[in-house]
C-alpha cells in the first residue's frame, strides 16, 4: 500500500532536530541514557537515531570511547553526524557514525552479536507493516524489528528504549516545554520547530488510529519483548508522562530470565 512517510523527508528531519530543546525531551535522554549505563569501549546501536542526540550522549557519557552506529531512515542525518562529529572533535574515522536504513525491513545489515547494547528514542513505534491480501496494516514489522534488535546484541546485553503512551497528548509535552522559547537561542526557529514537530504528531497520532503506527500499553510492549527473546524487562515514565522508557536484557544461555 503506498502511505505517505514522511520520516524519510529532509524538512521532517530537521525540524526534530531540535527536540533537544524541550524539557520533557532532555528529561526523557537523561532518563534512558542512566539505565543505558553506558562503559568503555563498549559498542552500540541507536536505532532510529534522527540528529543522533542518544548516540552524542553515549559517546560523551564515555568519554569518548564508545564506539556509536547510529541508524535511520532518513538520509539528511547524515550531514548531522558529521556536525556532530566535528563538534565533538573526533578524528577521522572516529566518533558517532551513520547508517541511513529502514529498520521496518529488519537489521540484515548487521551480523549476529554485533554490538554489546542497543538504545532507541521514540522511534520503533514507526516500524510499518501491511498486509496487501488481507487489506490492513500489521504489527509485524514492530516485533521484527524487536527480534532483530535481541540478535544483534550480546548475550547479556541492554535494549533501553522509549516509545510513546497509547494516545499521547502534544499538547502536555507542549506545555512542559514552554520554557524552552525563553532558553533558545532562535527562539523564532524554536517556535517554528515546535509547530511543524505538532504537525508531524497529529500526523503520527491518525496514522496509528488506522493501525500503521502502534503506541502499545505497558503490557503489551512487555509481552512483545518475551516473545522476541528479551529475559529481563523494567519500565518507567518520561517525557511528561507520554513516553515509556524500557530496559530489556537479553538472557545470557544457560542464565535466567524474568520480567517484572
Amino acid at each position: 500500500m503506498a502511505a505517505k512517510n514522511h520520516w524519510i523527508e529532509d524538512r521532517c528531519a530537521k525540524a526534530f532536530w531540535g527536540q533537544h530543546e524541550l524539557a520533557p525531551f532532555r528529561r526523557l535522554v537523561a532518563d534512558t541514557i542512566d539505565w543505558a549505563a553506558p562503559a568503555a569501549d563498549e559498542t552500540w546501536l541507536d536505532l532510529g537515531c534522527g540528529g543522533g542526540t542518544l548516540s552524542r550522549a553515549l559517546w560523551e557519557r564515555t568519554a569518548g570511547s564508545a564506539n556509536v552506529v547510529g541508524v535511520d531512515c532518513a538520509a539528511i542525518n547524515a550531514d548531522r553526524y558529521a556536525a556532530l562529529r566535528q563538534t565533538l572533535g573526533c578524528r577521522a574515522g572516529d566518533g558517532p557514525h551513520f547508517v541511513c536504513h529502514d529498520f521496518s525491513s529488519g537489521l540484515a545489515l548487521f551480523a549476529d552479536a554485533t554490538f554489546d547494547h542497543a538504545v532507541s528514542g521514540l522511534s520503533i513505534s514507526y516500524a510499518e507493516s501491511y498486509d496487501a491480501a488481507a487489506g490492513r496494516w500489521t504489527t509485524e514489522a514492530y516485533q521484527r524489528v524487536l527480534a532483530e534488535v535481541c540478535r544483534v546484541i550480546r548475550p547479556g546485553g541492554r535494549f533501553v528504549f522509549s516509545v510513546n503512551v497509547p494516545e499521547p497528548s502534544w499538547a502536555r509535552v507542549g506545555l512542559h516545554s514552554l520554557g524552552g522559547v525563553f532558553r533558545s537561542a532562535r527562539p523564532l526557529l524554536f517556535l517554528k520547530n515546535a509547530w511543524r514537530m505538532g504537525a508531524y504528531g497529529n500526523w503520527l497520532k491518525r496514522e496509528a488510529r488506522r493501525g500503521r503506527f502502534h503506541y502499545l500499553p505497558r503490557e503489551e510492549v512487555v509481552r512483545r519483548l518475551q516473545a522476541a527473546g528479551f529475559g529481563s524487562v523494567e519500565c518507567r515514565l518520561s517525557y511528561a508522562g507520554q513516553a515509556f522508557v524500557f530496559r530489556a536484557l537479553k538472557p545470557v544461555v544457560g542464565g535466567a530470565s524474568h520480567a517484572r
